[in-house]
């Protein structure tokens, strides 16, 4: 065979041997990092409530968690594991069919939300002690810091606001208050340097809420196909 020909050959044999490189990766358990994951709701999230009597129903089916909140307020909650504590973006599709008015979502006890989504962070030689933990415990966590992601409240969207809950939450409007389906991607290292002046450590909970008790309103929503990446 002519040499030209074996020079050919062996070209084509490396681009091949490149093409199937992440598939072998990925059979042997080394895919990138930057991988997605589906979080399903499963009915391994809890829930979570603020005062005794007043929840919301919750129905986890999946892929897709349906809430109902009716003058009430509660979170449902869930750790992370260890495959997810280095994610760097989520993304998610919501809607709201009944919603409640704007609110001030600065001011204590009259900041009702159609819903928000907490995405809880902790220094990372604190997360093995966490674990297991309830939201209520690891928010009061001092290495703890949480983006809260919201549909709701009377103010610009891509505003960021400092809870009047805690200095360790911060809020990121994504939806003013009205009804629709969306689908959103965000991005915790960009948020998180921005509103806390600091790395975010790694991942170690994920909640969702609806808020309706202050305006005495009704919420129907629902959150789906939330991935990790």
């Amino acid at each position: 065979m002519p040499r030209g020909r074996l020079v050919d050959v062996s070209i084509v044999m490396r681009r091949f041997t490149q093409a199937l490189f992440p598939f072998a990766l990925a059979l042997l358990g080394l895919a990138p990092a930057s991988a997605m994951e589906v979080i399903l709701f499963d009915g391994s999230w809890e829930e979570q409530g603020f005062f005794r009597l007043f929840s919301n129903e919750y129905a986890q089916r999946g892929r897709q968690l349906d809430v109902v909140s009716d003058g009430s307020v509660s979170l449902l909650w869930r750790s992370v594991g260890e495959a997810s504590r280095f994610a760097s973006s989520a993304s998610w599709f919501w809607s709201v069919g009944e919603g409640v008015s704007a609110t001030d979502l600065t001011i204590k006890g009259g900041d009702d939300r159609n819903l928000a989504l907490y995405f809880v962070f902790a220094d990372r030689d604190r997360a093995a002690a966490l674990e297991g933990k309830s939201a209520r415990r690891i928010l009061n966590e001092e290495s703890a810091r949480a983006l809260i992601y919201v549909w709701g409240g009377a103010h610009q969207t891509g505003a960021v606001l400092a809870s009047p809950y805690s200095p360790r939450l911060r809020i990121k409007v994504l939806r003013s208050a009205e009804t629709g389906q969306f689908r959103e991607r965000v991005d915790f290292l960009r948020d998180f340097r921005s509103a806390f002046r600091r790395e975010p450590g790694v991942l170690i909970g994920i909640a969702v809420l609806a808020d309706s008790d202050d305006t005495n309103g009704r919420i129907v929503a629902s959150v789906s196909d939330l991935h990790l990446e």
